[in-house]
């Protein structure tokens, strides 16, 4: 029967003195936009499993609206400002979930940023939306 002995220094040991497996305290501190797995055998999978390739002009259509919206939350609520946020909801969801946005979709996205007037065209968020919008809608 073997003894478990301990690193001081570390914090570490051994199992069975016979210089078997080490252990010590784990400490993991904040994790923002990823995953750990402690242990043997694990599989991590991170990000969407639906394997959907989506086109480089819909990645930075997403990107922009995932922008824009973040600087919605810090504008004054109108409708207009209100229904434009539930259609850039709308819009990441189905980028996401398909990889693309349809053409009434886009279509709708290009009204509502007109529909919310100049305090969206004078933001950088709302200007990347709308200059993706165009080039997906061809024009």
């Amino acid at each position: 029967m073997g003894t478990a002995e301990r690193d001081e220094e570390s914090g570490a040991g051994t199992a069975g003195g016979q210089g078997g497996r080490r252990f010590g305290n784990i400490r993991i501190g904040n994790v923002r936009g990823g995953v750990v797995g402690i242990g043997d055998h694990n599989h991590i999978v991170n990000g969407a499993q639906e394997g959907v390739a989506c086109d480089p002009a819909y990645e930075e259509l997403l990107r922009a609206v995932q922008q824009l919206s973040a600087d919605l939350e810090r504008m004054v609520a109108t409708p207009e400002i209100g229904a434009l946020s539930d259609e850039l909801t709308g819009a990441q969801d189905e980028i996401a979930s398909t990889g693309r946005a349809g053409a009434g979709r886009l279509a709708r996205l290009r009204v509502l940023l007109q529909d919310a007037g100049a305090g969206i065209g004078m933001l950088a968020s709302g200007v990347a939306v709308g200059q993706a919008v165009g080039a997906l809608l061809g024009g």
